[in-house]
């Protein structure tokens, strides 16, 4: 199993951990990319840890960069194998996590962007344990069709994407809301008028708010 490890910042609060939230940046970006969401997050969650670790895999597109699965072939048969791929990786990553920190999984929560986004809405799911929740920004939910024969857990959602989104089309955020709720998962949408491949402010927003509820301390 590959080993993915990447920025980190420590509870606001000096103390231990007591709940984790893992950050999973966007395709051709890496760790030092979603890191600065903690910044934001922190003064709100003084008890919570962040990391934002790498992808496994150099970006073939932006060899700076790191991607979680190959975009080279976009075939629907192509994705589903390279996300079954990093989603190995990033279970083992979180359970390193859990046992590192010594946190039960409803403590932690997983926070993606774009193809980190499509990870998270991969893995959560399908972790025997149930995470605490997901918040995903301007992604899509990937091989819906096997989400209801694969599930074994359901962690709320939230996501949010931007109607101007020029990389991910703003239509993948109602597919994935129902694609989600088809299989009895709670998913909150938010689509940001005129906002394209980022997150806002308003979108800081709606994850702090929901990242409250689900690992208040």
């Amino acid at each position: 199993m590959m080993d993915i490890d990447g920025p980190r910042q420590a509870p606001a609060d000096g103390q231990s951990a007591r709940a984790q939230v893992i950050l999973l940046h966007g395709y051709g970006a890496d760790g030092n990319d979603l890191i600065g969401l903690a910044s934001y997050w922190a003064r709100e969650l003084p008890h919570v840890g962040f990391v934002s670790p790498h992808a496994p895999f150099p970006c073939e597109m932006s060899p700076q960069g790191r991607q979680w699965f190959s975009l080279g072939d976009r075939s629907p048969e192509s994705m589903l194998t390279g996300t079954r791929m990093a989603a190995q990786v990033i279970d083992g990553f979180i359970d390193d996590e859990l046992q590192r920190l010594n946190l039960t999984p409803n403590k932690l929560a997983l926070v993606g962007f774009s193809q980190g986004t499509m990870m998270s809405l991969f893995v959560g799911p399908r972790r025997a344990e149930q995470i605490a929740g997901i918040v995903g920004y301007s992604g899509r939910l990937v091989a819906p069709e096997l989400l209801a024969g694969e599930i074994k857990t359901k962690p709320p959602v939230t996501l949010v994407h931007g109607a101007a989104d020029e990389m991910v089309p703003a239509a993948a955020l109602e597919q994935a809301v129902t694609g989600l709720q088809a299989v009895g998962i709670e998913a909150a949408s938010q689509m940001r008028p005129g906002l394209g491949h980022s997150i806002d402010d308003e979108g800081l927003r709606i994850g702090l708010s929901f990242l409250r509820q689900v690992l208040g301390d």
